[in-house]
């Protein structure tokens, strides 16, 4: 899926790279197909709102009619030798209720959704044309979490949007403790010549994007180390995707998509192995080999 039709306030990229435009169903399959033939274990679909694609029911479905990114994730699921499927990047007003449904249904679907919000201040929101509120959001989490309690959430934010009061900011870091992230990807708010947003008044000075940036990470990142130690003593599936920085070393990666070092294991370069995870810090694991591979 390529192109975005949300127009948010502060976005270039409905200008730069035009209207939503979903690739063709049979196209993704064929080449989901050929990927696994060719050893690939993860498929990732990818879109700047991917959970906008939606397609024709591929040829060989009898039942025709249209899919959203829940068909597709179905049927990719079902191809032999594919063990992972993630999907990114999504917008809230996107979240159908069969993707939903996806993550309940589909076990190889990973645990893991990053799902832009960007504020948590309706006002704030409002400005931005996200065209759902914090509540909308909220309500996103909580049904994706009831589908599949054991995922785990990351989010855009930017600080300083024009008109963000101090009550805004402590909104969104209102909407930060109660669903708790992950990850996450936060910026200070910057003007892109021709949005409308660069046009606004109330631009917020300098020094108050740089305090409230501050404040968010430092939340944030007590959240991910904290995401990050929970996993300390459990056994996780890891896919390996290259030697690590050091020798005999390997890089692998979560079902949420947590970097994962493994001492000894060169030999697992694009496998599934279950490592049991003894170490953490905020941004990787480390862990130690269980199985050699973890069969398909």
């Amino acid at each position: 899926q390529e192109g975005c039709d949300k127009f948010c306030t502060f976005c270039v990229v409905p200008y730069t790279r035009g209207a939503e435009y979903s690739r063709g169903t049979d196209a993704i399959i064929v080449e989901a197909r050929e990927l696994a033939r060719h050893g690939v274990k993860e498929i990732v679909l990818i879109g700047q709102n991917v959970n906008a694609w939606h397609g024709a029911a591929p040829s060989h479905d009898v039942r025709g009619g249209e899919w959203g990114l829940g068909d597709l994730i179905r049927h990719v699921a079902r191809i032999g030798g594919i063990e992972r499927i993630r999907y990114t990047t999504s917008h809230p007003r996107d979240m159908a209720d069969d993707l939903i449904e996806a993550h309940r249904d589909v076990d190889i679907l990973s645990p893991f959704l990053h799902l832009p919000v960007q504020s948590g201040s309706d006002r704030i929101l409002k400005a931005m044309n996200r065209q759902h509120t914090a509540a909308d959001y909220l309500r996103i989490v909580e049904r994706v979490r009831a589908a599949r309690p054991d995922i785990a959430f990351a989010s855009d934010f930017i600080v300083g949007f024009p008109g963000e009061s101090d009550a805004d900011f402590e909104a969104t870091l209102q909407l930060v403790r109660e669903v708790g992230f992950a990850q996450n990807f936060s910026f200070k708010y910057s003007p892109r010549i021709g949005t409308p947003a660069a046009g606004m008044h109330l631009q917020v000075e300098e020094h108050v994007k740089e305090e409230r940036l501050a404040r968010l990470l430092e939340l944030l990142s007590e959240q991910a180390r904290a995401f990050n130690l929970a996993t300390v003593g459990r056994k996780l599936n890891v896919l390996f995707a290259r030697q690590g920085k050091h020798k005999g070393q390997v890089l692998g990666y979560s079902p949420y998509m947590q970097p994962v070092h493994v001492d000894d294991g060169a030999h697992l370069a694009n496998r599934i192995a279950e490592v049991e995870i003894v170490g953490a810090t905020m941004s990787s694991l480390s862990g130690r080999l269980i199985t050699a591979e973890v069969e398909a």
